[in-house]
This record gives C-alpha cells, structure tokens and sequence, in this order.
C-alpha cells in the first residue's frame, strides 16, 4: 500500500458510522467532524445515533440521507460492516476502519442489557438484533476499487488478517501496531479524506 492515496472524485457527503455500543461522540467521528466544519463544510458530514437493531439503523440511513453513489460511507468496527452493505446497495465508496468481520456470533454473547460507551446509557442488545447481522454480514464485494480498509494489527477485538482477508484485493492501509479504536486514526486521516473525495476537508 503507497504511502498517500490518489485524491478521488469529489463526494456529496461523507456518512459516518459507529460501532457496537458507539455514538457520533467517538473520537473518530468527532476528529472528522472538526475538519469539515474548519473547511465550511459541516453540512457535508453527517454522523447519526445508530439504534441498536442492524435493520433498523440501515433504514435510518436510508430516510434520513436517502443515499446515491456520490455518497461516501466510513464505517467503524460494526458500522464498517454497514458501510459495506450501503455502500454495496448505492455503489459508493467506503471505507472500513477495523471492521467487524462475520460478528454474529461474537455478539451472541451480547444478547441482553449493554451499556453504551460515551454516556453509559442502558441499551438492549437481542437475539432478532443477531438474526438481523446474520442476513447481512455476508454481503458480496462487486468492485474492490471502491473500497478502503484501515486495518490495525494490535486491534485486540478483531484479528487484523481476517480483515485482510475478507477485503483481499481492496485498497489497504495496514497499521502497525495500534488497537480497535485506532487511536492513532489522526495520522491517517488525509489518506482517509483524499480516498473519500473530500479534498477541500483534508487537514494542512
């Protein structure tokens, strides 16, 4: 993988989706968030609250943005996972920050109350919730040039090589070391926005 990404066609809008338990407070989001509205450009982000049903959060995205392929979505963790089934249902770009790869079974284990990261509100995770991942997590791959894996191989949730695996022959950045929320994600926010087509967002 070079070292800089080519700056892609100019997108409409960047829709940002969190993980498990996650909201649009994450430091990922809020990172990107910072630099559209730097660069006047706020209306082009968005990143909404993702309810817990798969199904559900996929149909929000649809009636709050009604997409089109001049979208682009950036997905983290499960959100990567929906990334990839929008971007597959609207023929946009995206790009996958850790991934979550096949998760229905990990979270499984999930099935009852959660507690969610940033507020530490009460959520409830269910079995139909897991059943909703299962008709999704296998969605195809029809065009490896639209997409962009950020896979770090400390992420200590999801094995960085089934990662690589199952996005083979994308577009990747491997990271060295690092861990699941990608804390070092500043360092590679411009090969991130330049993918994505937001060149006039790219930090200086």
């Amino acid at each position: 993988m070079p070292d800089q990404l080519a700056c892609n066609a100019a997108a409409d809008r960047l829709i940002y989706l969190h993980g498990f338990r996650s909201s649009p407070a994450s430091f990922k989001a809020s990172l990107m968030r910072s630099c559209f509205t730097e660069a006047a450009m706020a209306d082009r982000f968005c990143c909404p609250q993702l309810p817990m049903s798969p199904k559900a959060s996929l149909a929000l995205i649809d009636a709050l943005y009604k997409p089109t392929a001049r979208d682009v979505f950036v997905g983290s963790s499960l959100g990567g996972l929906y990334a990839h089934w929008l971007a597959e249902r609207y023929g946009s770009r995206c790009v996958l920050l850790n991934p979550a790869i096949y998760p229905a079974r990990k979270l499984a284990t999930y099935i009852g109350p959660v507690k969610a990261y940033h507020d530490d509100k009460d959520l409830q995770w269910t079995e139909n919730d897991v059943q909703e991942l299962i008709s999704i997590e296998s969605v195809a791959i029809t065009d490896p040039d639209r997409y962009l894996l950020v896979a770090a191989t400390g992420d200590e949730l999801i094995d960085w090589r089934d990662m690589t695996a199952r996005y083979a022959n994308t577009q990747q950045i491997i990271v060295e070391g690092s861990d699941h929320a990608l804390s070092c994600f500043a360092q590679y926010l411009h090969q991130v926005l330049a993918f994505a087509g937001f060149h006039e967002a790219l930090p200086t």
